[in-house]
């Protein structure tokens, strides 16, 4: 089945235009979720360094993964594999930081409110170290390009619930919240699926990984969350701190 997804011509030509439309798409949702809520009042500069040193880690990532979209579809190959090989750096750097963000937002104010408090904690590592699973397996079949582009995508499609859930209402989503905001990314990876079907006249099996993928990060973080253990543990990691004061369940202020 792959050999149909790699033959040369004006197919891949014109597959790859569309894996740079879906690049554009996933970073104009990350842009707008976060430009949206700064416009709205809803953040502040006025956050601890760990917040900014976040904010550029995460934001250059979108950046290199743009920009190696584009490289591809103008047929620069051999800068995109230059590039490439900073990930090998990027994405530990990115789960040092989501790490570390989760902490400090979980101690100065609980987490968002609309998400229990002990699903935010263990949600958000669980997260991230998918998107970092499913990066290292398309690094790893980088000559694959059809598994490559693929499986890239459905890494990024993994890490836009921060993007959407800054433009969904999300309190009118408890006790959904968290699911709704982390699957809704999956919108790319069935455009991906349609796009592969009328093209091909075959879904591409990289797509299905992508499928199974977040909901599968999603349904293991939270058989960890709602353990006694992690419950109490949520609890002993804000105790002293301000995020003590909000209940371990989603509520509205």
């Amino acid at each position: 089945m792959a050999t149909a997804f790699d033959s040369p011509g004006s197919l891949q030509g014109t597959e790859e235009r569309f894996f740079f439309k879906l690049a554009c798409a996933i970073s104009l949702v990350m842009v707008a979720g976060f430009s949206f809520q700064l416009a709205a009042g809803r953040s502040s500069f006025a956050v601890p360094l760990v917040y900014h040193l976040h904010a550029v880690v995460f934001f250059g990532w979108i950046a290199l993964f743009l920009t190696q979209s584009f490289l591809v579809a103008s047929d620069n190959l051999a800068l995109h594999r230059r590039l490439g090989w900073l990930s090998a750096l990027w994405v530990p750097l990115m789960v040092v930081l989501a790490l570390a963000i989760t902490v400090t937002s979980m101690r100065r104010t609980g987490g968002p409110f609309f998400f229990d408090a002990n699903e935010f904690l263990f949600g958000n590592p669980t997260g991230i170290l998918a998107f970092a699973i499913m990066v290292g397996a398309a690094v790893a079949m980088r000559k694959h390009t059809d598994w490559h582009r693929r499986l890239m995508l459905c890494a990024m499609a993994a890490i836009t619930g921060p993007g959407f859930g800054r433009l969904l209402p999300m309190p009118l989503l408890i006790p959904w919240a968290w699911e709704i905001s982390n699957m809704i990314g999956m919108i790319f990876i069935f455009a991906g699926m349609i796009r592969d079907k009328r093209h091909t006249g075959a879904i591409h099996p990289a797509w299905f990984v992508g499928l199974a993928a977040i909901p599968l990060w999603i349904l293991v973080g939270e058989l960890i969350a709602y353990t006694p253990w992690a419950i109490d543990f949520t609890r002993e990691l804000m105790a002293g701190y301000p995020g003590a004061a909000r209940p371990m369940e989603a509520y509205l202020p």
